[in-house]
């Protein structure tokens, strides 16, 4: 009974460090009960001040003294004050500006036994939120903004005094099962394996975060779990924790494509390792963006070791190209005629390298935008066939018809005539040339381009994106396979070489990211009780161009739908606080009123489910923005 008991208390702890907001909890003496890792990390305390047992007025007094609290003229008093303020164990949140120009929120609430609970929240986010919805004034009327802060501030005051301490209460009553909630809630997948590497406990997201795998894990080995080829990926960590290391590594999965992030911590015991807790998360967009601002900075760094050379060099060509031209107009022995037209044509030719470096080098940005790809693929079809001969047979595949995608329309037909350009050359100007667009795993679209010309050699495929690196002879610069490879790592992609049976394939992989749907950019009214989701919902919606008002309850919605004429979409879950549903707040819509859509991890089968899908469209819990986006779309088309 005991160890079982210890290794709960071990599950609570790893579950509030896993929480990102700072909580503590003092007894009725105003001595710690329990805190989390993030409220040591947030305020700096030693080892000492978040041992279970210590005094508040201790943890106050090093506070005060450290100046967290700004100049005090009598630090005894103003500790004296605060013990005083928080023996009245009355609940209470406030706001205020830390010594490092961050803002916090600390929420409190008393406790049935005695003592309190307080969470600790970094706002400054929100606070930098609010500052750009003013900035988007063009956008939005000043009345339409002034709501939304005001909103948002109500929205933070209701769940101050209101559900967030409420539900912090009930949580601590039900510790394990408040601990579950929270893993559930989190964008991440979070386990824990034993001894024998089976699962003995999972918050059920292993779907989510690599696709293709069960939802249901318990019991079930890691290796059955995860496949054959993931698990080899992260086995050698595995061990490692089992041997008492920690690790933190990322790999690509190759079923989805997807880049995850993994940490991996020893369960220790005073028998020894029991077993090891897993954190795992989906990064890929983090890594996209990475790669896209390393390939910039590579970018900068050399314009500026190449800029003044090529000055330089653009001068001697300049003189040398005069000299001969000069020369050309002496009288000169025949054999000298060559020699001189050869000179010019190296001289000329080296103008032109110098055009492609600066182009290679020069002040790109990936400048994303909607784009249809049925029109840009009708477009790169009419500028391609100008410079293909009569005998260059050219196919284009759509894989994605009606797409909307989010592109540099720009930069990707440059790159595209380049290698179509480059499969002219390869076929010797007749055979065939296809470009296909598709979607992999949800993660990539490609754009593949493929000939019936002899295809990559052993060294072009490994060095054929090499700036300089060329198999035309004195013909070619060498720039342009490398200029299309700078243009995907601008945008966080990757360009791959291969040979196919019938000649060589070029993969342009770009991150997919589906364009918002033709109108977007309006008001969505979010209804959601959780804020956790609520907030993860929310940037969804931003990111795929829509303003955002948030209720957690059916009445606040109603009293936010009476305020603002402004709300163009309802996206409400199905259950709410309260004991209303998504289905009450949609009854009291008219249809002049704006659409609503629904989401919910409720079953399919289960009524409201039913019910809702007869009102409108139904999001299933969790998704993606992805998702997101063409469930809106399609509830925009029904």
């Amino acid at each position: 009974m005991a160890s079982r008991t210890g290794r709960t208390e071990a599950l609570m702890t790893a579950g509030l460090n896993l929480i990102q907001q700072a909580l503590s909890i003092y007894d009725s003496d105003l001595r710690l009960a329990a805190c989390n890792r993030r409220f040591q990390e947030m305020f700096d305390l030693p080892d000492r001040l978040v041992t279970p047992g210590v005094d508040f007025e201790d943890t106050i007094r090093f506070l005060v003294e450290r100046g967290e609290y700004g100049a005090v003229e009598d630090a005894e008093e103003a500790v004296r004050a605060r013990v005083e303020i928080a023996r009245q164990f009355q609940p209470h949140y406030m706001e205020r500006t830390r010594p490092d120009g961050r803002t916090i929120s600390v929420e409190g609430a008393p406790l049935p036994e005695g003592g309190w609970v307080t969470v600790y929240t970094d706002i400054t986010p929100t606070r930098q939120h609010e500052a750009m919805l003013r900035a988007r004034s063009e956008e939005l009327s000043e009345q339409l903004v002034t709501h939304a802060e005001e909103l948002s501030a109500a929205n933070r005051q209701l769940a101050a005094t209101n559900a967030a301490l409420e539900e912090t209460s009930r949580q601590l009553a039900v510790m394990e099962a408040r601990t579950r909630l929270t893993a559930e809630m989190m964008p991440a997948h979070i386990a824990h394996v034993d001894a024998e590497r089976r699962y003995t406990y999972s918050n059920r997201r292993l779907s989510s975060v690599l696709p293709g795998r069960p939802r249901d894990i318990l019991g079930r080995p890691i290796a059955e779990a995860l496949g054959g080829a993931a698990h080899a990926r992260i086995a050698p960590h595995l061990d490692a924790a089992f041997e008492g290391r920690e690790s933190v590594f990322e790999f690509t999965d190759e079923i989805s494509s997807r880049r995850i992030r993994v940490a991996f911590t020893p369960d220790r015991r005073e028998e020894g390792i029991e077993g090891v807790y897993i954190l795992s998360m989906d990064v890929t967009e983090e890594t996209q963006a990475r790669a896209a601002l390393q390939q910039t900075r590579r970018r900068e760094m050399a314009a500026q070791l190449t800029s003044g050379l090529a000055h330089d060099f653009s001068n001697l060509l300049t003189i040398i190209l005069g000299s001969q031209s000069r020369l050309s107009a002496l009288p000169l022995p025949a054999q000298a005629r060559p020699l001189v037209d050869a000179t010019l044509a190296a001289a000329r030719r080296g103008g032109t390298l110098l055009e492609r470096l600066a182009q290679l080098t020069g002040a790109r940005d990936w400048t994303p935008q909607a784009c249809a790809t049925d029109a840009f693929l009708a477009d790169l079809e009419t500028l391609a066939r100008a410079g293909l001969p009569e005998d260059m047979a050219l196919h284009i595949r759509n894989e994605m018809p009606g797409a909307r995608l989010m592109l540099d329309p720009g930069l990707v037909q440059d790159a595209l005539l380049n290698l179509i350009l480059n499969a002219r050359d390869a076929c010797g100007g007749q055979g065939r040339i296809g470009v296909t667009l598709s979607a992999l795993q949800g993660t990539w679209v490609e754009f593949a381009v493929t000939d019936s010309g002899p295809g990559f050699s052993d060294a072009a495929l490994k060095r054929g994106c090499e700036p300089f690196y060329t198999t035309k002879g004195g013909e070619g610069s060498g720039l342009g396979l490398a200029m299309v490879y700078d243009m995907a790592k601008l945008a966080g992609g990757r360009v791959t070489l291969g040979n196919s049976f019938s000649g060589a394939r070029v993969a342009l992989r770009l991150p997919l990211r589906a364009a918002p749907a033709e109108g977007a950019g309006r008001l969505v009214l979010l209804v959601e009780d959780s804020p956790d989701l609520r907030a993860t919902v929310r940037e969804m919606l931003t990111r795929l161009g829509h303003a955002v008002v948030e209720a957690a309850s059916v009445a606040e919605a109603r009293a936010l739908l009476d305020t603002l004429t402004e709300i163009g979409a309802v996206l409400t879950d199905i259950t709410l606080e309260g004991g209303e549903t998504g289905l009450d707040l949609a009854a009291g819509i008219g249809p002049t009123g704006p659409p609503v859509w629904f989401m919910t991890a409720l079953p399919r089968a289960h009524p409201l489910h039913a019910a809702a899908r007869a009102r409108g469209p139904v999001l299933a819990k969790p998704f993606t923005t992805q998702a997101l986006a063409q469930a809106l779309d399609a509830g925009r088309a029904a």
